[in-house]
């Protein structure tokens, strides 16, 4: 097998992994979202410890401590990530699987807003194009739901920022993740205290299988991290740019298809004007891919 189908082979498992997370999350019930959140972040923590210690890498920890920059990057990153983990687990485990998905479908969109208002990136016209119907299918499915699809917005927004840090430092995935989760260790662990306390803790509570989904939260966490970053590797941007679909649509279909949430004429409407956004989005990046390759192409040649 060669390395890019190799590469694609690791980014279809890890996308295909979060298309069934709701199926997942689903079963820690009754656990509240932030018990459930706050165990995802101490697991987490043990089971990546436990893959730096086997390969001895403990070295970006004095290169973290040595600069207060990156050390507040990562802690914004993990604030964020916090915050798109606890909204995806409220939005699934309160039968808005549905909404989940359209979260992600829209980050890429999201992405590109970003980009012009932080970054001072110029867009291609297809590139206004296609945040314009974005835009619209947004003021659609707020007009179905009787509100903004805050589930939906949150979760673009805060994946979207985080992705935009993450971009600006260079901790490897597994590094990375420990140094987000150990940010996060602390108050995870006082709220699970406070929990237990209060004789609110559901963990150890329900059943033995409810406990050991719990348990390897930090394995479901990690194991999709790690396969995305040999993807990104291996796979051209293009390649990797058409993947990210397929978790938001496996998604849908376990919201549509194994939970009958429901899909009224308008909301169909909105998620279509959705598709056809990230149909323009992909079409011109993929034109702008072969672009930029026939010109290095043409200057190698000269």
């Amino acid at each position: 097998m060669s390395d890019e189908r190799r590469g694609y082979v690791y980014g279809l498992t890890a996308y295909v992994m979060w298309g069934f997370f709701p199926i997942y999350f689903k079963h820690l019930r009754p656990s509240p979202p932030l018990e459930i959140l706050a165990h995802r972040v101490v697991w987490s923590v043990v089971f990546v410890a436990l893959l730096l210690a086997v390969a001895r890498n403990w070295r970006f920890l004095g290169r973290l401590v040595r600069t207060p920059r990156l050390l507040g990057g990562v802690s914004l990153a993990a604030l964020l990530i916090a915050i798109n983990w606890g909204t995806y687990i409220y939005g699934v485990n309160s039968s808005r699987v549905v909404e989940t998905a359209l979260g992600y479908f829209i980050t890429p969109l999201l992405v590109i807003v970003l980009g012009v208002t932080v970054l001072g990136e110029r867009l291609r016209p297809l590139q206004w194009t296609a945040v314009g119907i974005g835009g619209l299918a947004v003021a659609i499915l707020t007009i179905d739901y009787g509100r903004l699809p805050y589930i939906a917005l949150i979760l673009a927004a805060s994946f979207g920022c985080y992705g935009l840090i993450k971009k600006r430092m260079s901790l490897p995935p597994a590094e990375g993740l420990f140094v987000e989760s150990a940010v996060l260790l602390l108050p995870a662990l006082a709220f699970l205290t406070w929990l237990n306390l209060t004789g609110g803790a559901e963990f150890g509570h329900v059943s033995v299988l409810h406990t050991v989904l719990m348990l390897i939260a930090g394995v479901l966490t990690a194991i999709p991290l790690l396969l995305f970053a040999g993807a990104a590797n291996r796979v051209p941007l293009a390649g990797l740019g058409i993947l990210q679909y397929v978790a938001p649509i496996l998604q849908l279909a376990v919201g549509l298809l194994i939970y009958h949430e429901p899909m009224p004429p308008a909301r169909l409407a909105g998620f279509g004007l959705v598709w056809l956004a990230l149909i323009v989005f992909t079409a011109d990046g993929i034109r702008s891919a072969r672009a930029s390759a026939r010109i290095r192409a043409a200057a190698v040649t000269a």
